[in-house]
């Protein structure tokens, strides 16, 4: 198989179609097909369904995602292993999206200025997909709450959050003023996880989930009433609709949320160590 086909698999598959990859790769859109459809004819498999202009992944296709991710981090480990250990090449980081807004930026402008030749390339998530990526070996590394007990995996502390509950002004959270509505990520997200300890332990009721898909919606629903949030606390200081919310604080064990750095077991490229190092708690770790 070759890698440049690969490489053009995995981005059509995260893009979700031709165009958007081609894109992505500045490649015209008929290259993209034709590299495709010889990576098909070289494994002897279909690997989309053409429906139209729609591309729809065939169970083939995710048989090999995990494997062509891992394939390229191959090749990049092995294209820095033979130039030495200065970090180099691309730098693959996934993080949850408030950990991107507000503790990433100080990290990365660190790390842009001591290694100005890694090219980094980020990609938002809750912790579930994030930790699948990694293991798919389409993340190098992943900034995602913790713990994370997972032998496949190393981790380094990265940060603390704060997390409280918001709603809005003046409204009473008890379990005789419900039903709720709670508004969360998706069911990877861990903050979600820990929304739905807290209604189970507080006594009180929801009778509806909304899935929304950024802090800044979620924090301007609740504000306006819609319903009850689980958010970090250091988001709120850089989000403006958060003066129109109420915080009600919440048991340690549920706001007590470690970030941490998670990376494949035993992996060791200069790009990801480099990163690595400038943690807080890369020392400890």
């Amino acid at each position: 198989m070759d890698l440049g086909d690969l490489r053009i698999f995995q981005a059509v598959l995260q893009e979700g179609g031709v165009t958007a990859a081609a894109r992505r790769l500045h490649r015209v859109q008929s290259n993209v097909t034709t590299r495709i459809r010889q990576l098909e004819d070289n494994l002897g498999v279909a690997l989309f369904e053409r429906e139209g202009k729609q591309l729809r992944p065939t169970p083939a296709a995710r048989v090999l995602q995990g494997y062509a991710g891992r394939l390229l981090q191959l090749a990049e480990e092995a294209q820095q292993a033979v130039a030495g250990d200065t970090p180099a090449g691309s730098l693959r980081l996934g993080a949850m999206e408030n950990t991107a807004a507000v503790r990433l930026p100080p990290l990365l402008a660190d790390f842009h200025q001591r290694y100005p030749q890694v090219r980094l390339e980020l990609r938002t998530a809750p912790t579930a997909p994030l930790i699948a990526a990694v293991l798919a070996g389409e993340l190098d590394c992943a900034l995602v709450c913790g713990p994370v007990d997972d032998v496949r995996l190393d981790s380094v502390p990265f940060s603390r959050e704060n997390l409280v509950l918001i709603s809005a002004l003046g409204q009473r959270v008890a379990p005789d003023a419900g039903p709720y509505t709670l508004l969360a990520f998706d069911r990877g997200c861990a903050y979600r996880q820990r929304l739905e300890r807290w209604l189970a332990d507080s006594g009180c009721v929801a009778d509806r989930l909304v899935e929304l898909d950024s802090y800044h919606a979620m924090i301007s629903c609740a504000a306006s009433g819609m319903g009850l949030a689980m958010v970090p606390e250091a988001l709120l200081a850089i989000t403006p609709a958060a003066g129109n919310v109420a915080i009600h604080p919440l048991p340690p064990q549920l706001a007590v949320a470690d970030t941490v750095l998670v990376r494949r077991h035993g992996q060791h490229a200069p790009a990801i160590d480099a990163l690595a190092a400038l943690l807080p708690g890369a020392a400890g770790g």
